[in-house]
């Protein structure tokens, strides 16, 4: 039990298929399949995705008395959290009479491996309650991924203290988890001192490190530990060089890109569809639009990932006109067009004032390519029908819509709040601002915005009425502020 995965390749699929043709010979000369035959049939079921012969070998096994063998209940929720039915999964594990270590970690290795990480943590505390079982490496495992998916340190910090406590033996498994435990709880100290005690480190706990330091913006530290990596004569994996690429790319640290890049070359590292990505995305946010562009086209492999990373890079380097180039020519070679690649083409269109391509655009991502439009889509659409002045066909786009009880939808209305007092859109300005209030909006910029509105009118009686509510409802605008680092000592000013 565990992750859900499927079969990795042709040959493994023709091994799973050749398990079932030999069980069904079995089944032919009327043998009857025991105990340790069916967990083999089970598991190859399971990886086939084959839920038909599923359900069939699970009626068999009830007929055959075997339901409650452990090794077999074991495999069906086994087969079932492969095949993606946890429900059933969960029922089989309540009505096993005798559960082991290993029934209790199937179901919580099945819920991190479908991502149901609050449920994983759940079923570890009901086996700490209901059972005298002990936990094992894969219980720990298991547990400490779920904790670091939903960043649940408590219980994270509570299986370290057990591991110490009970003297549990630190394997690697147990380091790397706890170490990436901690890192995705950003206890990157703690994470540092457990990395510095392991006895082997191996090239995912040197991963799990560099992507705390560089997830927490740390990023002179995944530097310094990626040279400590090479010293110690560790060759870092593909995983490693994007994880120092992001934090190039959100640091903007160019010659610290360059000089990976440089490695990446000089140590023949394939340049795969996701290392192509970190590069391309890494000098695009640095500005080095054209360095982007030509890793691009030298990457064999390209996915949407790539594309969009460079439309996006293209977009914010001031070169709108070419993002919606590589957009059509993006459509034209067959690429596969996901949600974030219309976030990125409907901000080319806002950046440059493209209204009509951007109305194609949205048409194209609803009608087309069948994509529920988000918050995000609808925010580049308004905000681009906004800086045109055309402010009633973007509140009818907020309208289409509208939930009243929506909080997502205040920013689109503010937006809009925005656009009707720069075009001194008094009418539009006061219908927002009862719409906002339907939504019970608490938020000071709202109501701010209507009162310059107002002022701008010169409807001061209207100013005070605004400024009245928000006294009444308890609003307060807080003033602006900004810092400055001078000597080491960060001074605010307001």
């Amino acid at each position: 039990m565990g992750s859900v995965q499927a079969p990795s390749s042709s040959a493994e699929t023709k091994s799973f298929t050749k398990v079932l043709a030999l069980f069904g010979e079995l089944r032919g000369r009327g043998s009857s399949p025991d105990n340790f035959t069916l967990p083999v049939v089970l598991k190859s079921i399971g990886r086939l995705r084959n839920v038909t012969e599923g359900e069939k070998l699970h009626g068999y096994a009830v007929k055959a008395g075997l339901k409650f063998d452990s090794y077999v209940c074991n495999s069906l929720m086994g087969m079932y959290a492969a095949l993606g039915k946890m429900e059933i999964t969960h029922k089989l594990f309540d009505e096993t009479p005798e559960r082991d270590v290993v029934s209790w970690n199937g179901l919580i290795s099945s819920y991190a491996g479908h991502g149901s990480f609050d449920d994983a943590i759940t079923v570890f505390k009901r086996m700490s309650k209901e059972s005298n079982l002990k936990p094992d490496e894969s219980t720990i495992v298991s547990t400490l991924s779920a904790c670091s998916a939903l960043k649940n340190l408590e219980v994270g910090e509570g299986i370290h203290s057990y591991v110490v406590v009970t003297e549990f033996e630190m394997s690697v498994k147990i380091g790397n988890a706890l170490v990436d435990m901690f890192c995705k709880c950003g206890c990157l100290d703690k994470a540092r001192a457990l990395f510095e005690r392991s006895p082997v480190k191996d090239v995912v706990l040197w991963t799990a490190m560099m992507n705390g330091y560089v997830q927490f913006n740390r990023f002179d530290e995944a530097l310094e530990l990626f040279r400590c990596m090479q010293t110690d004569g560790n060759r870092p994996d593909n995983f490693v060089l994007v994880s120092l690429l992001k934090g190039c790319a959100q640091t903007g640290a160019l010659e610290q890109g360059k000089w990976i890049h440089g490695y990446i070359d000089e140590n023949r590292v394939t340049v795969d569809r996701v290392v192509g990505t970190a590069l391309v995305d890494m000098y695009a946010k640095c500005g080095c639009i054209e360095s982007a562009l030509e890793v691009f086209y030298e990457t064999k492999e390209r996915d949407t990932a790539s594309w969009t990373s460079l439309i996006y890079g293209l977009t914010m380097n001031g070169m709108s006109g070419r993002a919606m180039d590589l957009y059509y020519e993006m459509e034209s070679v067959g690429v596969r067009l996901d949600d974030i690649t219309f976030v990125a083409v409907l901000t080319a269109c806002n950046h440059c004032g493209f209204v009509e391509e951007g109305r194609r655009v949205f048409y194209s991502m609803t009608k087309v390519h069948k994509i529920q439009p988000k918050a995000e889509h609808y925010s580049c659409l308004i905000d681009l029908l906004s800086r045109a002045g055309l402010l009633e066909e973007a509140e009818e786009v907020i309208d289409e819509m509208r939930n009243e009880s929506d909080e997502s939808l205040v920013p689109l209305y503010c937006s809009l709040l925005s656009a009707a007092r720069n075009y001194g859109h008094l009418e539009l300005a006061e219908r927002v601002a009862e719409k906002l209030e339907k939504v019970e909006v608490s938020d000071s910029s709202a109501h701010t915005m209507l009162a310059s509105v107002y002022a701008s009118a010169n409807k001061w009686e209207d100013v005070t009425s605004v400024r009245r509510k928000m006294k009444d409802l308890g609003i307060t605008k807080f003033p602006g502020c900004s810092s400055v680092e001078i000597d080491g000592i960060q001074i605010e000013l307001q």
